[in-house]
């Protein structure tokens, strides 16, 4: 079998440990940067991934992260930020971790290997058409993610896989394969840096991407954002002042009207009668701002 990317040795390697600490320290900061450089490389993919996720979460279907190790960490940072960031409910976002949520904190290798247990926590969730599953491995052949991907096509799941090697096995299961084509690690197959590096902005370009198809986005800011804290609640009366251009204090009345709710305040603050015409505003418009505010120009 052919070295795969991720386990080749760094050119630059040799006597790593006896070079003084801030040569290191560059050396490490310099293999994280050309790592996340490969993400570009992936960007006709990750529009496609997005799209499929977009649709599932659009027709009420899951997001499904399926991952192990360092991966897992990866796809739980991403998924564990959706519903706060962008107000997708949090029944439609599902994390299947190798090892379960014990792996959290004891992180061990064993339970990447097992496949079987991976088909049967999909099995359970029984999925569907509306269903997107995405199988995130740095080698690309990881069991787990593997066995998961394959059960969730069986089910007529879509599916997403990543990959940090050309031609892994990961890529040619999924509907959308994602090669993020990372440079040998400076320790060598160690995936948590670059290649995690890596999958952790894949998978943040993705899920952002999903929601600005969503409508969860206008003009940059995030329009579907759930306030729950100070910082948040300032950021909405922000948000929605500066899209309808009226003053923090009518955009904290809007939200106060709209309960904290960020696109109905900003149709109400635009002049909407009242919170349920600003809500039929946007059901007429799939929840998209942008031309629910044109249709009241017009």
């Amino acid at each position: 079998m052919a070295e795969r990317q991720t386990e080749k040795r760094h050119a630059a390697a040799q006597g790593l440990e006896l070079r003084p600490p801030v040569e290191i320290l560059s050396l490490l900061a310099a293999g994280q940067a050309e790592a996340a450089k490969s993400v570009a490389t992936a960007v006709d993919a990750l529009a496609d991934g997005a799209a499929l996720a977009a649709a599932s979460i659009e027709a009420g279907g899951r997001l499904v992260y399926v991952a192990a190790g360092s991966s897992g960490l990866m796809a739980l940072a991403d998924a564990l930020e959706l519903p706060g960031t962008y107000g997708i409910a949090p029944s439609q976002i599902v994390v299947l971790l190798a090892g379960g949520l014990d792996s959290l904190v004891n992180m061990t290798g064993g339970p990447e290997d097992d496949g079987d247990v991976a088909r049967a926590a999909i099995e359970d969730l029984r999925l569907d058409g509306r269903d997107c599953v995405i199988g995130l491995t740095a080698s690309g052949q990881t069991p787990y993610p593997l066995e998961a991907l394959a059960a969730a096509k069986a089910a007529g799941a879509r599916t997403i896989g990543i990959s940090n090697n050309a031609g892994a096995p990961v890529l040619d299961i999924a509907d959308v394969g994602i090669c993020l084509p990372t440079p040998p690690e400076v320790i060598a197959g160690s995936t948590r840096m670059g290649a995690g590096t890596a999958q952790k902005i894949a998978l943040n370009m993705l899920s952002t991407l999903m929601a600005i198809h969503l409508g969860h986005v206008h003009d940059g800011f995030m329009v579907n954002v759930i306030a729950d804290n100070i910082k948040l609640r300032e950021r909405a009366r922000g948000i929605v002042a500066t899209i309808s251009g009226v003053s923090e204090a009518q955009a904290a009345a809007a939200l106060e009207t709209s309960k904290g709710a960020v696109k109905p305040a900003v149709l109400l603050a635009a002049g909407v009668a009242s919170l349920g015409a600003a809500e039929a505003v946007l059901a007429e418009h799939k929840g998209r701002l942008r031309p629910a505010l044109a249709a009241l120009q017009a």
